[in-house]
């Protein structure tokens, strides 16, 4: 007689109201008592037809739909649009604009990882850090409610440069935030990041190895935080990243306490960057000049940045036309969410919630 009790498997439903879904992903996870045998993500239930509606769409008009994509780092999805658009149209960009573009992407990408600090924190059980994480957060965005009134969706990059001038006591407010943030992520750390509950969580739980994160096409964060120092910024530079100095952020674990660690050091790396970018912006234009409804040339192109979340690409299909002819969306989220089943394997039902939320997906640009 075998010693060991058999169980019946059961299949259960998290999301897509479960908090820690982060939106609207439904997860059908199969369990064999509380152990995942198997997780199957059920997306698309925010599809808008992103894709399709840039077709209708002149490229200009195109740029405040790219808010709606990711909308934890809208910035970041104007910049990969408007430099896709640039590489077909072969439009130069002046280097005022440059250097307020960098200042927004990084400042952006500050933003989103304090809302990922925050929400993971909040996934596993403390609501505090979510509090400490938000505090910060909104001074980044009174940043960009300054500079273009907004405080989630910007429109804010243009072809050939930014839809207005950074204005009086941006510089002075932006220094001031850089230094507080300073000062708080050893807060946060002393709350969170060190606490002994969250490693218990985090470590080693979800491990997916170097190899394994490269054939699923993982990139950003949850990639590096397996060792692989691949970054856009880095590897293929575009706008003028190439003039700072920062690090590439890597761990070798490839757990959930990995990919979260190279989250709040790249915090730091953001930081730096934007201190850099401040001192040295020139005087000179913000913008190239463009027709209000221009044309591009026929053809085609690929352009891509390193979002918040890992490698976003566009991909362009002109006719000679004032709108796309087809547009095509890498959405690194989408992409990241593959790897969720090989990861959660073998781990608890409350484990789940930890690995997910150390991918960090956001469903604006999963369903898309």
């Amino acid at each position: 007689m075998s010693s060991q009790i058999k169980t019946d498997l059961i299949e259960i439903n998290m999301g897509p109201q479960h908090p820690s879904t982060h939106g609207v992903l439904r997860l059908d996870v199969t369990l064999d008592g509380e152990v995942v045998v198997d997780c199957k993500p059920d997306v698309g239930y925010l599809h808008r037809g992103v894709e399709k509606l840039a077709e209708m769409r002149s490229w200009v008009q195109f740029i405040p739909i790219t808010d709606r994509l990711d909308y934890l780092a809208s910035m970041l999805n104007n910049a990969a649009y408007v430099g896709a658009v640039e590489k077909l149209g072969q439009i130069e960009v002046p280097e005022r604009a440059e250097y307020i573009r960098v200042i927004m992407m990084e400042l952006q990408r500050v933003a989103s990882h304090l809302v990922f600090f925050g929400t993971m924190a909040l996934d596993l059980g403390a609501t505090t850090p979510f509090l400490y994480a938000f505090r910060e957060r909104e001074d980044v965005l009174d940043l960009f409610e300054m500079v273009c009134g907004g405080r989630l969706t910007y429109n804010y990059f243009r072809p050939g440069g930014v839809s207005r001038d950074l204005p009086a006591g941006f510089y002075e407010k932006c220094k001031a935030y850089i230094k507080k943030q300073r000062e708080k992520l050893s807060e946060y750390d002393d709350l969170f990041t060190n606490n002994q509950i969250f490693i218990a969580r985090t470590r080693d739980v979800g491990v997916i190895s170097a190899a394994d994160a490269i054939n699923y096409s993982l990139s950003g964060p949850s990639l590096r935080g397996s060792g692989v120092a691949y970054d856009v910024r880095a590897a293929d530079p575009y706008s003028i990243y190439d003039r700072f100095d920062w690090q590439v952020v890597t761990r070798e674990i490839g757990d959930s306490l990995s990919r979260f660690l190279v989250r709040v050091d790249e915090i730091k790396q953001s930081l730096s960057i934007v201190e850099q970018a401040l001192e040295a912006v020139p005087e000179g234009e913000l913008k190239c000049r463009t027709l209000p409804r221009m044309k591009l040339p026929e053809g085609q192109i690929y352009y891509h940045i390193e979002s918040a979340r890992g490698d976003l690409g566009v991909y362009i299909v002109s006719d000679g036309g004032e709108k796309p002819y087809r547009l095509k969306w890498r959405a690194p989220s989408f992409i990241n969410l593959g790897a969720l089943n090989s990861m959660v394997k073998g781990w608890k039902v409350a484990d789940v919630v930890a690995i997910l939320g150390s991918l960090d997906v956001v469903l604006g640009e999963v369903d898309r």
